[in-house]
């Protein structure tokens, strides 16, 4: 991503901003639908596509899939500052704000949505709960970094997530499929979550691109210095990040794409509550954080970690508890068709809520020094 996110689009600021964009990000709305689209088509048109991406994975994910993600990932852990992070964990504030709302109430109110629009359907209505069950560790970074969020604080957050993920998944899902609604005196579900099948996906999809991001600033900032890697290095590198999280939709959505067209009504009914819970927590992380005070860098960063959701590891849960051909699947499969959308939605609404709601530095800050300002 060629965006210099050290440069906030606040006030007066954002002509500036808009003229910093590459064509590939003035126009990401265009491509991911583009890409959307082109992966529907290739899902319906082409015989036997479903079961040639499916023939080698890595974990639960199809092989190519789980290229795209690293390729995704890669670019945007590279560019956090990993000297900050002692920085992120003693904020209080945004630790326990993050906790609570990606753990209790995230999952609660995906809970609710659920049996209120789609209660007659059993199997969507399970795919809708494992979503709200697995956090964002991802395309958020996506999200976040184009949106001017905290790097380093995203990152941190994302690492955290993974490791309730790893312990609490299994728990949670036993929680909201049998537990809660047993003593609600609702219909139960029977799930039995694989621990080494969570953490492997975690290992994969966070780790090896968090060492490697990690290896590749330390190395590079020691051998070239802080400013070859940031001005020069990462200008080169950052575009990779969306030519991989487009790679990664269009395989996706052919995967999926002859049961989203001929199933458009499921489809819609599955996708209403999604959209709910995308805007409501985003919303609400938006909120808290700026009645904590949080800044909006980190402000940002919390509602993206909240709203977005880790839907390759919830497809490939209920892939490998249900089928691939199961209602839970295709649930799972649709959380990407409309998360994708809203959140880059939501990218624009948050630089739009920056410029009215959150203060501005000191008008005689140097634009040099207004990453720094915004990280404390």
């Amino acid at each position: 991503m060629s965006i210099r996110t050290d440069i906030p689009p606040f006030r007066g600021n954002e002509a500036a901003v808009v003229g910093k964009l590459s064509t590939l990000d003035r126009f990401l709305p265009v491509w991911i639908i583009a890409a959307m689209a082109l992966g529907l088509l290739l899902g319906s048109l082409i015989p036997g596509l479903n079961t040639a991406l499916e023939a080698v994975k890595v974990g639960e994910v199809s092989l190519p899939i789980a290229v795209g993600l690293l390729v995704m990932m890669y670019p945007v852990l590279a560019k956090v500052r990993y000297d900050q992070a002692h920085r992120v964990l003693a904020d209080r504030k945004l630790m326990i704000t993050s906790l609570v709302i990606n753990w209790l109430l995230a999952p609660a109110f995906m809970f609710a949505l659920a049996w209120i629009f789609i209660p007659d359907l059993p199997e969507y209505r399970t795919g809708l709960i494992i979503v709200g069950l697995a956090r964002c560790i991802a395309m958020v970074m996506i999200w976040n970094d184009l949106a001017c969020g905290d790097r380093e604080s995203a990152a941190v957050l994302v690492l955290i997530n993974s490791v309730f993920q790893v312990f609490a998944f299994g728990a949670l899902g036993w929680f909201y499929l049998q537990w809660l609604p047993s003593l609600l005196g609702l219909p139960t579900t029977s799930a039995d979550f694989s621990f080494w099948a969570i953490t492997a996906s975690v290992l994969i999809f966070l780790g090896i691109p968090l060492l490697a991001g990690f290896l590749t600033r330390t190395l590079g900032e020691k051998a070239k210095g802080r400013d070859w890697y940031e001005n020069r290095f990462l200008p080169k590198l950052g575009p990779w990040a969306l030519y991989g999280l487009l790679f990664t939709i269009t395989l996706l959505f052919a995967l999926q794409g002859g049961t989203i067209t001929s199933r458009p009504l499921d489809v819609v009914r599955i996708a209403v509550p999604l959209l709910v819970y995308f805007l409501v927590v985003f919303g609400t992380g938006m909120v808290l954080g700026r009645v904590l005070n949080l800044g909006y860098a980190k402000t940002t960063t919390l509602a993206f970690t909240a709203a977005g959701n880790n839907f390759e590891l919830a497809i490939a849960v209920a892939i490998g508890t249900f089928g691939v051909t199961s209602g839970e699947a295709l649930a799972g499969v649709v959380g990407p068709l409309i998360e994708v959308p809203v959140l880059v939605g939501l990218v624009y609404a948050a630089l739009w809520a920056r410029t009215r709601f959150f203060p501005a530095p000191p008008a005689a800050t140097p634009l040099g020094e207004v990453h720094e300002h915004r990280t404390r």
